[in-house]
């Protein structure tokens, strides 16, 4: 029985990132005997096991073969005999195929590799030289037999800078896509690789990668619709829609938004792939015509509702906080109570925060103060200070109706933002 550090703890390691996970693969051991040194079972579909004092994660050594269309059509063979050469040949790309015997390893999560024998690491794809040269190539033809291996690649891409997709690996996910191995994916996985996706450095990166292969076209039409659309160039320079759509992402990663901002940036514009022909490079309406859109992305994606609900507001509402310099008091409280800001006041900030991104993601405005969000999160804390419970226990004292205390709760709110 031998034991090996895999994947992404390895991965990491030899590119001087910090390691935070480790997995383990098991070489020459059974589930049995896994169980009697004491290691807890986990795996479902095949043998992993949890170390009982790390909690860290053990595998045995498994090939397997595709049985079926989609994710789920494997069928896995861990048996004693099974090589960490054949083990490391079924997993997606090189720089993911590489291990390190755990004789040479310490106890401590963080360790340089560099500075480890030369038979320590076992590197039989070439794994460590496309480190070197930043590719991300596919360690064997098992790629294309899972189709989530093409998500990844476009979320390696967006999160490791200057690396790029190896031609020939470039060239089979289009044959994947084009085999049809892209439309069995079930919502969930995508979901999970799209949102982590976009919580890497670079998501524009990410798409960028997935129109190359066509996986984006199959998965998210109404986003690659917008490549090609033009915008007013006084307020968009960059006039591409596409183009503004990945400036926006990137400068989302660039302010350390939340997911559920990210995914707002996403679907924020998704209305103007529809615009007619004929009033292009105007959008007008597109607000609502982008909820419309990404209503059932959400459906079908089943993106959680955090995330749903934010899009609504800011797809619906950009244009309104873009401008909202030129509302009046009351414009301005209306616009607060559409966006449930009262109600959910640190979700409109996320909501600003996403505005933000928009305004900032154009050629030329990325250092740009973006002041409606300045100006909005101060009329917001003006309006909660109004001390609403006190105006209605005077107005029920005078005997006012529900609705009147309402309009007086509205009235004192509008007022004090006559001061801002």
């Amino acid at each position: 029985m031998k034991t090996y550090l895999v994947g992404g703890a390895v991965r990491d390691a030899l590119m001087g990132r910090a390691v935070t996970d480790r997995d383990w693969c098991v070489v020459g051991s059974s589930p049995q005997e896994m169980l009697d040194a004491g290691y807890l079972p986990v795996g479902k579909d095949f043998p992993v096991f949890l170390h009982p004092k790390t909690k860290e994660e053990y595998a045995l050594a498994r090939t397997e073969r595709k049985t079926a269309p989609g994710y789920h059509g494997f069928e896995f063979h861990a048996t004693p005999d099974v090589t960490i050469e054949q083990d490391l040949a079924r997993r997606d790309l090189t720089i993911n195929s590489i291990a390190v015997c755990a004789d040479f390893l310490t106890a401590s999560s963080r360790f340089d590799l560099k500075n480890l024998p030369q038979d320590a690491v076992i590197d039989p794809y070439g794994g460590q030289k496309d480190i070197q040269e930043k590719l991300l190539r596919h360690t064997s033809h098992a790629f294309e037999e899972d189709p989530v291996r093409i998500l990844r690649v476009a979320r390696f891409a967006a999160r490791y800078e200057g690396f790029s997709v190896a031609k020939p690996t470039m060239d089979l996910m289009r044959r994947m896509v084009a085999a049809g191995e892209v439309d069995a994916l079930v919502a969930e996985r995508v979901w999970q690789e799209i949102a982590k996706g976009l919580m890497e450095n670079k998501p524009s990166r990410m798409f960028q990668v997935l129109r190359q292969c066509g996986a984006l076209q199959v998965l998210l039409p109404e986003v690659e619709q917008l490549w090609g659309v033009p915008q007013r160039a006084e307020y968009h320079p960059e006039i591409d829609t596409g183009v503004h759509l990945m400036m926006v992402l990137d400068m989302a990663a660039q302010l350390q938004a939340p997911l559920p901002v990210r995914f707002a940036c996403l679907v924020h514009d998704l209305g103007k792939g529809t615009t007619p022909q004929d009033v292009l490079p105007r959008h007008i309406g597109h607000e609502i015509r982008s909820v419309d859109l990404l209503l059932p992305i959400c459906e079908r994606l089943r993106v959680p509702t955090e995330c749903k609900e934010l899009a609504v507001v800011v797809a619906k509402e950009h244009g309104n906080i873009h401008r909202s310099a030129e509302l009046d008091a009351k414009a301005t409280l209306r616009l607060l109570e559409r966006c449930d800001a009262i109600r959910k006041p640190q979700r409109f900030l996320q909501v600003l925060q996403a505005c933000e991104c928009d305004a900032r993601g154009r050629l030329g405005l990325q250092d740009e103060i973006y002041m409606p969000a300045l100006r909005l999160a101060s009329a917001l804390q003006k309006v909660l200070s109004v001390p609403t419970a006190e105006i209605a226990q005077q107005a029920m004292a005078e005997g006012k109706r529900t609705e009147q205390i309402g309009r007086a709760i509205a009235a004192a709110r509008a007022q004090i933002l006559e001061k801002l």
